[in-house]
């Protein structure tokens, strides 16, 4: 049996949806104005075809929507494309090619010159220019590729490499999902009115139980820093895995190689990012201001380190916790305990 036709099932009403579906594929193509102005022409289409209600509705000009739908009826939704924007009229440069040939030269003898130090040097050489049209020439000079590049090294300032023999930055697919994955670490200095010294405040958080564990040092050292990290393990009511902290030198030294040999993944952030260390900033502001605000300037360190433990009890299992449910963050290792 040879078949030469065939007609399908709704083909009539498929063939008219072709070329709306393949208009509204390139809608996802489109810029932010063009999408603006096929929105208002198609809510003009919908809604009477009343241009003053309209441009009125989307805060337009009537103008401008006529010229949107003079566009849009001549090409569709390609006449709403974005248009160029250079003038019809575009000024021509002024000055002759020697002149021009002039600045690149004392330019290029001088390549950290301005306007401003080219032009009297110009006019020394019988040549009377304005700063503008020097600038104009140096802005064109630039746009040719013919100014030399100013270099950016600045030799004065001496840039070590930073070499962490251990600590890595986090890996993208590094996810903590359960207690432990992922403790952040930090330091704020702690200053009273009246003491000569500040004290340096210490706090671990975990990423996931919100666990915190608090100390206090005279100083911010990579051996006052190793002394707490023994303090965390100790604490946390769960084994550790990861650690994350800042570029901070108390982070470096015998604290990575603490870490090392703990078996503790090390995590050290890039610079100027301490959005990525979050949840340890939090709970730096929530014990300023709920412990060091409100007591009064310790007279010596075991004093403070006391003061502190108690403020790390009630907060690990008295203080609700909004993020986690109002709950502790002792209620809520229970629970996960119970839900595993």
């Amino acid at each position: 049996m040879s078949v030469y036709g065939s007609i399908l099932p709704g083909a009539a009403t498929l063939a008219r949806l072709l070329p709306q579906g393949a208009s509204e594929a390139r809608e996802r193509r489109l810029s932010r104005d063009e999408k603006r102005r096929l929105v208002a022409v198609r809510w003009h289409e919908e809604h009477g075809g009343n241009v003053r209600l309209t441009a009125r509705h989307f805060a337009i000009s009537r103008s401008s929507l006529y010229d949107w739908l003079k566009r849009y009826r001549g090409a569709g939704v390609r006449g709403l494309a974005d248009r160029c924007r250079r003038p019809y009229n575009v000024r021509k440069p002024t000055w002759d090619p020697e002149t021009e040939a002039a600045v690149l030269k004392l330019r290029q003898a001088h390549p950290r010159w301005g306007k401003d130090k080219l032009t009297p040097l110009l006019g020394k050489e019988g040549r009377q220019l304005s700063v503008s049209m020097v600038g104009r020439i140096l802005k064109r000079l630039a746009a040719q590729g013919g100014l030399p590049p100013a270099s950016l090294h600045d030799p004065c300032i001496v840039r070590r490499p930073q070499i962490r023999p251990y600590g890595i930055r986090k890996p993208k697919d590094y996810l903590p999902i359960a207690p432990g994955d992922l403790v952040q670490v930090d330091t704020a200095d702690v200053r009273w009115t009246g003491l000569d010294r500040p004290y340096k405040h210490f706090t671990a958080r975990d990423f996931i139980s919100r666990w915190d564990v608090l100390g206090v040092f005279t100083r911010a050292t990579a051996l006052t820093a190793t002394a707490f990290l023994d303090v965390v393990l100790e604490r946390m009511p769960f084994p550790v895995r990861a650690i994350q902290v800042d570029g901070g030198s108390e982070f470096r030294a015998e604290f990575e190689a603490a870490c090392q040999a703990k078996g503790l993944l090390l995590f050290v952030l890039p610079p100027r990012s301490p959005k990525l260390n979050g949840r340890v900033e939090r709970g730096q502001r929530t014990h300023k201001e709920e412990f060091y605000e409100v007591c009064d300037p310790p007279d010596t360190t075991s004093q403070l380190r006391a003061g502190l433990l108690k403020q790390e009890l009630c907060y690990n299992t008295y203080r609700p916790h909004q993020a986690l449910g109002q709950l502790t963050p002792q209620e809520w290792l229970l629970a996960y305990s119970e839900r595993r």
